[in-house]
């Protein structure tokens, strides 16, 4: 499938929305994370840092009130790790979603309300990040 296929097929067909509608919403998504004109391209065509640009877009397309981060900056360059990032203060802000990212950037947790240490899969330390 390409780009867009990708971004389109579950809130088409297991939500039933209108692929028109979608497809609009997709291509703006794409947009903001800065890589719209991908779109026709297929994964194998596109570098990590578009993949993981896709998988982040293809993660909030459907708004959910929680969304699970693992690593999505981790192939980005330093001004798109900051306009993901920056993506995703605006959903929290917008929509109210909720954002666990996990992350070994420490530049990247600083930007977070609330951080959590773990070492070793024990918790270390917690506390407020810098947005509080």
């Amino acid at each position: 499938l390409t780009v867009l296929e990708n971004l389109t097929l579950a809130p088409v067909l297991v939500r039933k929305r209108s692929r028109a509608a979608v497809e609009q919403q997709a291509l703006e998504l794409l947009e903001r994370v800065g890589i719209h004109e991908q779109a026709r391209k297929y994964p194998g065509q596109l570098s990590g840092g578009q993949q993981q640009r896709v998988a982040v877009a293809r993660a909030i397309i459907n708004q959910p009130k929680l969304l699970l981060a693992d690593e999505p900056t981790g192939a980005l360059d330093s001004r798109t790790t900051s306009e993901v990032l920056d993506l995703f203060d605006e959903l929290h802000r917008e929509q109210g979603m909720t954002i666990l990212l996990v992350t070994h950037e420490h530049d990247v947790a600083a930007r977070a309300e609330r951080v959590v240490h773990f070492h070793d899969g024990r918790l270390v330390e917690s506390g407020a990040g810098s947005q509080d």
